[in-house]
Protein backbone atom coordinates (compact mmCIF):
# COMPACT_ATOMS: atom_id res chain seq x y z
CA UNK A 1 0.00 0.00 0.00
CA UNK A 2 1.42 3.94 -1.04
CA UNK A 3 0.87 7.22 0.36
CA UNK A 4 -0.20 10.74 -0.91
CA UNK A 5 -0.50 13.44 2.23
CA UNK A 6 -0.15 17.18 1.75
CA UNK A 7 -0.86 19.59 4.08
CA UNK A 8 -4.84 20.12 4.85
CA UNK A 9 -5.02 23.74 3.36
CA UNK A 10 -2.51 25.31 1.61
CA UNK A 11 -3.66 29.46 1.14
CA UNK A 12 -1.93 31.41 -1.47
CA UNK A 13 -1.70 34.76 -3.34
CA UNK A 14 -2.95 38.17 -2.41
CA UNK A 15 -3.83 38.59 1.44
CA UNK A 16 -2.90 35.38 2.18
CA UNK A 17 -1.42 35.96 5.15
CA UNK A 18 -5.32 37.32 6.78
CA UNK A 19 -6.40 33.41 6.95
CA UNK A 20 -4.66 33.42 10.34
CA UNK A 21 -7.17 35.97 11.74
CA UNK A 22 -9.52 32.65 11.48
CA UNK A 23 -7.56 30.13 13.10
CA UNK A 24 -8.66 28.58 16.08
CA UNK A 25 -6.58 28.60 19.25
CA UNK A 26 -6.15 30.05 22.34
CA UNK A 27 -1.90 30.71 22.25
CA UNK A 28 0.14 30.66 19.37
CA UNK A 29 4.31 30.51 19.47
CA UNK A 30 6.09 32.02 16.40
CA UNK A 31 8.98 30.54 15.69
CA UNK A 32 11.60 33.01 13.06
CA UNK A 33 14.58 33.48 12.38
CA UNK A 34 17.45 36.20 12.28
CA UNK A 35 15.71 39.50 11.56
CA UNK A 36 14.12 40.22 8.45
CA UNK A 37 11.07 39.03 8.51
CA UNK A 38 10.71 41.66 12.07
CA UNK A 39 12.63 44.20 9.53
CA UNK A 40 10.16 44.01 6.57
CA UNK A 41 6.97 43.95 9.04
CA UNK A 42 5.89 40.62 8.61
CA UNK A 43 6.57 39.13 11.97
CA UNK A 44 4.55 42.17 13.31
CA UNK A 45 1.55 41.61 11.00
CA UNK A 46 1.04 37.89 11.71
CA UNK A 47 1.12 38.18 15.31
CA UNK A 48 -1.15 40.80 14.83
CA UNK A 49 -3.21 38.97 12.94
CA UNK A 50 -3.36 35.78 15.86
CA UNK A 51 -4.11 38.19 18.10
CA UNK A 52 -7.30 39.29 16.61
CA UNK A 53 -7.78 35.96 16.50
CA UNK A 54 -7.99 35.71 20.30
CA UNK A 55 -4.51 33.76 20.69
CA UNK A 56 -2.06 35.11 22.97
CA UNK A 57 1.54 34.84 20.93
CA UNK A 58 5.22 34.47 22.28
CA UNK A 59 8.04 34.41 19.49
CA UNK A 60 10.82 32.40 19.41
CA UNK A 61 13.52 33.92 17.32
CA UNK A 62 17.09 33.63 15.79
CA UNK A 63 16.63 30.05 14.67
CA UNK A 64 20.26 30.05 12.68
CA UNK A 65 20.60 28.93 8.86
CA UNK A 66 20.99 25.20 9.31
CA UNK A 67 19.23 24.75 12.61
CA UNK A 68 21.07 22.39 15.02
CA UNK A 69 20.01 20.20 17.57
CA UNK A 70 20.71 22.62 20.30
CA UNK A 71 18.65 25.41 19.25
CA UNK A 72 15.84 22.22 18.51
CA UNK A 73 15.82 21.57 22.01
CA UNK A 74 15.64 24.96 23.28
CA UNK A 75 12.49 25.91 20.89
CA UNK A 76 10.74 22.66 22.84
CA UNK A 77 11.66 24.01 25.78
CA UNK A 78 9.86 27.19 25.48
CA UNK A 79 7.07 25.71 23.93
CA UNK A 80 6.67 23.17 26.97
CA UNK A 81 6.75 26.77 29.78
CA UNK A 82 4.41 28.59 27.25
CA UNK A 83 1.63 25.35 25.58
CA UNK A 84 1.20 26.85 22.85
CA UNK A 85 -1.87 25.00 20.71
CA UNK A 86 -1.00 26.48 17.37
CA UNK A 87 3.00 26.63 15.95
CA UNK A 88 3.31 28.91 13.83
CA UNK A 89 6.88 28.43 11.67
CA UNK A 90 7.95 31.68 9.32
CA UNK A 91 10.62 32.51 7.24
CA UNK A 92 13.94 30.35 4.88
CA UNK A 93 13.39 26.76 5.70
CA UNK A 94 15.55 26.68 9.04
CA UNK A 95 12.91 28.22 11.11
CA UNK A 96 9.97 25.70 9.75
CA UNK A 97 12.48 22.48 9.78
CA UNK A 98 13.68 23.72 13.66
CA UNK A 99 9.96 24.50 14.31
CA UNK A 100 9.00 20.72 12.95
CA UNK A 101 11.46 19.36 15.23
CA UNK A 102 11.07 21.46 18.03
CA UNK A 103 7.21 20.33 17.58
CA UNK A 104 8.43 16.31 18.45
CA UNK A 105 10.10 17.11 21.56
CA UNK A 106 7.51 19.55 22.73
CA UNK A 107 4.72 16.77 22.28
CA UNK A 108 7.29 13.96 23.82
CA UNK A 109 9.35 15.49 25.98
CA UNK A 110 11.35 11.97 26.68
CA UNK A 111 12.45 11.00 23.03
CA UNK A 112 15.75 11.04 22.34
CA UNK A 113 16.98 12.86 19.03
CA UNK A 114 18.45 9.73 17.90
CA UNK A 115 15.46 8.24 18.25
CA UNK A 116 14.31 10.12 15.62
CA UNK A 117 16.40 9.10 12.80
CA UNK A 118 14.87 6.26 11.84
CA UNK A 119 12.84 7.51 8.22
CA UNK A 120 9.34 7.39 9.19
CA UNK A 121 9.60 6.36 13.27
CA UNK A 122 7.95 9.51 14.95
CA UNK A 123 5.57 9.11 17.74
CA UNK A 124 2.01 10.30 16.88
CA UNK A 125 1.98 14.20 17.03
CA UNK A 126 -1.08 16.98 17.45
CA UNK A 127 -1.69 15.70 20.92
CA UNK A 128 -1.01 19.33 21.93
CA UNK A 129 -0.23 21.77 19.05
CA UNK A 130 -1.44 22.02 15.11
CA UNK A 131 1.19 23.68 12.82
CA UNK A 132 1.41 26.34 10.55
CA UNK A 133 4.34 27.40 8.15
CA UNK A 134 4.92 30.50 6.39
CA UNK A 135 7.61 30.36 4.02
CA UNK A 136 9.89 32.80 3.07
CA UNK A 137 11.86 31.71 0.24
CA UNK A 138 10.97 29.61 -2.83
CA UNK A 139 13.20 26.44 -2.32
CA UNK A 140 12.89 24.38 0.13
CA UNK A 141 8.80 23.98 0.01
CA UNK A 142 9.50 22.36 3.80
CA UNK A 143 5.62 23.83 4.51
CA UNK A 144 4.34 20.95 2.54
CA UNK A 145 6.65 18.43 3.35
CA UNK A 146 6.95 15.38 5.59
CA UNK A 147 10.85 16.12 6.49
CA UNK A 148 13.39 18.49 8.34
CA UNK A 149 17.13 19.16 8.16
CA UNK A 150 18.48 19.31 11.22
CA UNK A 151 22.38 19.44 11.90
CA UNK A 152 24.80 18.23 14.62
CA UNK A 153 27.45 20.87 14.53
CA UNK A 154 30.09 18.64 16.95
CA UNK A 155 29.88 15.95 13.94
CA UNK A 156 29.38 18.07 10.88
CA UNK A 157 26.53 16.55 9.79
CA UNK A 158 23.39 17.47 8.82
CA UNK A 159 20.84 14.55 9.51
CA UNK A 160 17.27 14.76 7.15
CA UNK A 161 14.18 13.55 9.73
CA UNK A 162 11.23 12.18 7.62
CA UNK A 163 7.47 11.68 8.57
CA UNK A 164 4.33 12.19 7.84
CA UNK A 165 3.24 13.35 10.73
CA UNK A 166 5.89 16.53 10.59
CA UNK A 167 3.69 17.82 7.53
CA UNK A 168 2.04 20.98 8.28
CA UNK A 169 -1.70 21.27 8.98
CA UNK A 170 -1.55 24.40 7.31
CA UNK A 171 0.52 26.13 4.33
CA UNK A 172 0.87 30.17 3.50
CA UNK A 173 2.04 31.50 0.49
CA UNK A 174 2.62 35.03 0.53
CA UNK A 175 4.86 35.99 -2.34
CA UNK A 176 5.16 39.52 -1.16
CA UNK A 177 7.42 37.67 1.48
CA UNK A 178 9.09 36.25 -1.14
CA UNK A 179 9.62 39.61 -3.08
CA UNK A 180 12.30 40.11 -0.29
CA UNK A 181 14.80 37.46 -1.03
CA UNK A 182 18.72 38.98 -2.06
CA UNK A 183 19.38 37.21 -5.74
CA UNK A 184 21.69 34.94 -4.48
CA UNK A 185 19.33 34.03 -2.12
CA UNK A 186 16.57 33.93 -5.07
CA UNK A 187 19.34 31.94 -7.14
CA UNK A 188 20.05 29.30 -4.57
CA UNK A 189 16.20 28.43 -3.85
CA UNK A 190 15.41 28.15 -7.33
CA UNK A 191 18.05 25.73 -7.61
CA UNK A 192 16.98 23.53 -5.00
CA UNK A 193 12.95 23.64 -5.75
CA UNK A 194 14.48 22.67 -9.39
CA UNK A 195 16.56 19.82 -7.85
CA UNK A 196 13.70 18.80 -5.92
CA UNK A 197 11.31 18.59 -8.92
CA UNK A 198 14.04 16.42 -10.57
CA UNK A 199 14.82 13.90 -8.59
CA UNK A 200 11.00 13.60 -7.22
CA UNK A 201 10.53 12.60 -11.14
CA UNK A 202 13.54 9.83 -11.36
CA UNK A 203 12.88 8.88 -8.17
CA UNK A 204 12.05 4.91 -7.35
CA UNK A 205 9.50 6.14 -5.39
CA UNK A 206 7.81 8.50 -8.37
CA UNK A 207 3.71 7.75 -8.91
CA UNK A 208 0.99 8.92 -10.94
CA UNK A 209 0.00 11.76 -8.09
CA UNK A 210 3.72 12.80 -8.39
CA UNK A 211 4.87 12.70 -11.87
CA UNK A 212 2.52 15.88 -12.82
CA UNK A 213 3.68 18.16 -10.11
CA UNK A 214 7.11 17.32 -10.71
CA UNK A 215 7.00 18.41 -14.58
CA UNK A 216 5.16 21.59 -13.79
CA UNK A 217 7.48 22.89 -10.67
CA UNK A 218 10.42 22.23 -13.45
CA UNK A 219 8.50 23.83 -16.43
CA UNK A 220 7.69 26.53 -14.01
CA UNK A 221 11.59 26.85 -12.89
CA UNK A 222 12.91 26.97 -16.38
CA UNK A 223 9.97 29.83 -17.11
CA UNK A 224 10.50 31.86 -14.68
CA UNK A 225 13.96 31.23 -12.69
CA UNK A 226 16.31 34.42 -14.74
CA UNK A 227 13.16 36.74 -14.41
CA UNK A 228 12.94 35.97 -10.46
CA UNK A 229 16.57 36.25 -10.19
CA UNK A 230 16.20 39.74 -12.16
CA UNK A 231 13.94 40.87 -9.43
CA UNK A 232 10.43 40.57 -11.12
CA UNK A 233 7.80 40.53 -8.80
CA UNK A 234 5.60 38.18 -10.49
CA UNK A 235 8.05 35.83 -11.37
CA UNK A 236 8.80 35.51 -7.77
CA UNK A 237 5.46 34.79 -7.26
CA UNK A 238 5.57 31.74 -9.87
CA UNK A 239 8.80 30.81 -8.63
CA UNK A 240 6.82 30.76 -4.82
CA UNK A 241 3.91 28.08 -6.16
CA UNK A 242 6.91 26.33 -8.49
CA UNK A 243 8.39 25.11 -5.49
CA UNK A 244 5.63 24.60 -3.01
CA UNK A 245 4.98 22.17 -6.09
CA UNK A 246 7.89 20.92 -6.33
CA UNK A 247 7.72 20.28 -2.53
CA UNK A 248 4.34 18.38 -2.93
CA UNK A 249 5.98 15.95 -5.02
CA UNK A 250 8.86 15.35 -3.23
CA UNK A 251 7.30 15.05 -0.04
CA UNK A 252 5.43 12.04 -1.42
CA UNK A 253 8.42 10.58 -3.92
CA UNK A 254 11.21 11.53 -2.02
CA UNK A 255 14.45 12.29 -3.70
CA UNK A 256 18.11 10.86 -4.73
CA UNK A 257 21.80 11.27 -4.34
CA UNK A 258 22.17 15.06 -5.01
CA UNK A 259 20.50 15.59 -1.83
CA UNK A 260 22.89 12.87 -0.03
CA UNK A 261 25.79 14.59 -1.47
CA UNK A 262 24.36 18.30 -0.17
CA UNK A 263 23.33 16.89 3.03
CA UNK A 264 26.72 15.09 4.39
CA UNK A 265 29.28 18.25 3.00
CA UNK A 266 27.26 21.14 3.47
CA UNK A 267 28.45 21.39 7.12
CA UNK A 268 31.71 18.67 6.36
CA UNK A 269 34.64 21.54 5.84
CA UNK A 270 36.50 23.89 8.27
CA UNK A 271 36.05 26.64 6.45
CA UNK A 272 32.55 27.45 6.63
CA UNK A 273 29.24 25.88 5.16
CA UNK A 274 27.69 25.80 1.92
CA UNK A 275 24.32 26.71 1.89
CA UNK A 276 22.25 24.02 0.59
CA UNK A 277 20.90 25.20 -2.94
CA UNK A 278 24.10 26.11 -4.06
CA UNK A 279 25.12 22.55 -2.86
CA UNK A 280 22.63 21.02 -4.94
CA UNK A 281 23.30 23.10 -7.90
CA UNK A 282 26.46 22.35 -7.74
CA UNK A 283 25.94 18.63 -7.98
CA UNK A 284 22.82 18.01 -10.12
CA UNK A 285 24.60 18.10 -13.09
CA UNK A 286 27.07 15.37 -12.63
CA UNK A 287 23.88 13.48 -10.37
CA UNK A 288 22.10 13.91 -13.75
CA UNK A 289 25.25 11.90 -15.66
CA UNK A 290 25.83 9.40 -13.06
CA UNK A 291 21.46 8.59 -12.78
CA UNK A 292 21.40 8.25 -16.88
CA UNK A 293 23.01 4.84 -16.76
CA UNK A 294 19.69 3.66 -15.01
CA UNK A 295 17.28 6.45 -15.61
CA UNK A 296 18.05 7.85 -19.12
CA UNK A 297 14.20 7.71 -20.37
CA UNK A 298 12.70 9.56 -17.46
CA UNK A 299 15.19 12.73 -18.18
CA UNK A 300 14.21 12.38 -21.74
CA UNK A 301 10.55 12.99 -20.19
CA UNK A 302 11.93 16.30 -18.87
CA UNK A 303 13.65 17.32 -21.08
CA UNK A 304 10.31 17.10 -23.67
CA UNK A 305 8.65 18.81 -21.43
CA UNK A 306 11.11 21.53 -21.47
CA UNK A 307 12.20 22.22 -25.08
CA UNK A 308 15.43 19.93 -24.67
CA UNK A 309 14.33 17.04 -26.81
CA UNK A 310 17.24 14.86 -28.24
CA UNK A 311 17.04 12.36 -30.87
CA UNK A 312 18.03 10.07 -28.33
CA UNK A 313 17.12 9.22 -24.17
CA UNK A 314 20.76 9.89 -23.98
CA UNK A 315 20.73 12.64 -26.05
CA UNK A 316 18.26 14.27 -24.14
CA UNK A 317 19.75 13.71 -20.91
CA UNK A 318 22.55 15.72 -22.13
CA UNK A 319 20.99 18.60 -23.14
CA UNK A 320 19.11 18.64 -19.94
CA UNK A 321 22.44 18.62 -17.88
CA UNK A 322 23.88 21.55 -20.31
CA UNK A 323 20.74 23.48 -19.52
CA UNK A 324 21.18 23.49 -15.84
CA UNK A 325 24.90 24.11 -16.10
CA UNK A 326 24.08 26.90 -18.01
CA UNK A 327 21.69 28.12 -15.21
CA UNK A 328 24.36 27.68 -12.70
CA UNK A 329 26.51 30.23 -14.70
CA UNK A 330 24.01 32.65 -15.21
CA UNK A 331 22.76 32.77 -11.69
CA UNK A 332 26.28 32.59 -10.44
CA UNK A 333 26.68 29.45 -8.60
CA UNK A 334 30.20 27.70 -8.89
CA UNK A 335 30.35 24.74 -10.84
CA UNK A 336 32.39 23.07 -8.85
CA UNK A 337 33.34 22.20 -5.22
CA UNK A 338 37.23 23.48 -5.34
CA UNK A 339 35.40 27.10 -7.38
CA UNK A 340 33.13 26.91 -4.03
CA UNK A 341 36.32 27.14 -2.42
CA UNK A 342 36.56 23.99 -0.63
CA UNK A 343 40.17 23.66 0.19
CA UNK A 344 41.82 20.38 -1.68
CA UNK A 345 43.94 19.04 1.15
CA UNK A 346 40.86 18.67 3.56
CA UNK A 347 38.20 17.39 0.56
CA UNK A 348 40.71 14.59 0.27
CA UNK A 349 41.44 13.95 3.62
CA UNK A 350 37.38 13.64 4.13
CA UNK A 351 35.74 12.05 0.74
CA UNK A 352 35.96 8.55 1.68
CA UNK A 353 34.26 9.42 5.14
CA UNK A 354 31.85 11.45 3.20
CA UNK A 355 30.86 9.58 0.80
CA UNK A 356 30.40 6.86 3.45
CA UNK A 357 27.61 8.92 4.99
CA UNK A 358 26.08 10.30 1.75
CA UNK A 359 25.28 6.62 1.11
CA UNK A 360 23.94 6.17 4.55
CA UNK A 361 21.69 9.17 4.19
CA UNK A 362 17.91 8.34 4.07
CA UNK A 363 17.41 10.13 0.32
CA UNK A 364 19.72 7.36 -1.06
CA UNK A 365 17.51 4.81 -1.13
CA UNK A 366 15.10 6.40 -3.35
CA UNK A 367 17.67 7.18 -5.97
CA UNK A 368 17.29 5.21 -9.44
CA UNK A 369 21.09 3.88 -10.03
CA UNK A 370 22.21 1.88 -6.47
CA UNK A 371 25.11 3.56 -5.09
CA UNK A 372 28.39 2.20 -3.33
CA UNK A 373 30.48 4.50 -1.04
CA UNK A 374 33.11 3.96 -3.94
CA UNK A 375 30.86 5.66 -6.66
CA UNK A 376 29.65 8.20 -4.32
CA UNK A 377 33.73 9.43 -3.89
CA UNK A 378 33.81 9.33 -7.53
CA UNK A 379 31.01 11.15 -7.96
CA UNK A 380 32.04 13.38 -4.88
CA UNK A 381 35.26 13.39 -6.54
CA UNK A 382 34.27 15.04 -10.32
CA UNK A 383 32.23 17.61 -8.69
CA UNK A 384 35.63 18.85 -6.98
CA UNK A 385 37.38 18.78 -10.01
CA UNK A 386 34.95 19.84 -12.82
CA UNK A 387 35.42 16.25 -14.57
CA UNK A 388 32.62 14.26 -16.46
CA UNK A 389 30.82 11.35 -14.66
CA UNK A 390 31.85 8.06 -16.97
CA UNK A 391 31.33 5.30 -14.72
Amino acid sequence: MLRFTLPRDIYYGENALDVLKTLKGSRAIVVVGGGSMKRFGFLGKIVAHLEAAGMRTEIFENVEPDPSVETVMRGAEAMRKFEPDLIVAVGGGSPIDAAKAMWVFYEYPETQFEQLLKPFSFPELRRKARFVAIPSTSGTATEVTAFSVITDYAKGVKYPLADYNITPDVAILAPEIAETMPPALTAHTGMDALTHAIEAYVSRMHAPFTDPLAIKAIQTVFEYLPASYRGDKAARAQMHYAQCMAGMAFSNALLGIVHSMAHKTGAAFSFGHIPHGCANAIYLPYVIDYNAKNAAGRFADIAKAVGLAGASDAESADRLREKIDEYNAMLGIPKTLGEFGVPEAEFKEKVANIATLAVGDACTGSNPRRTSPEDMEKLLTCAYYGTRVDF
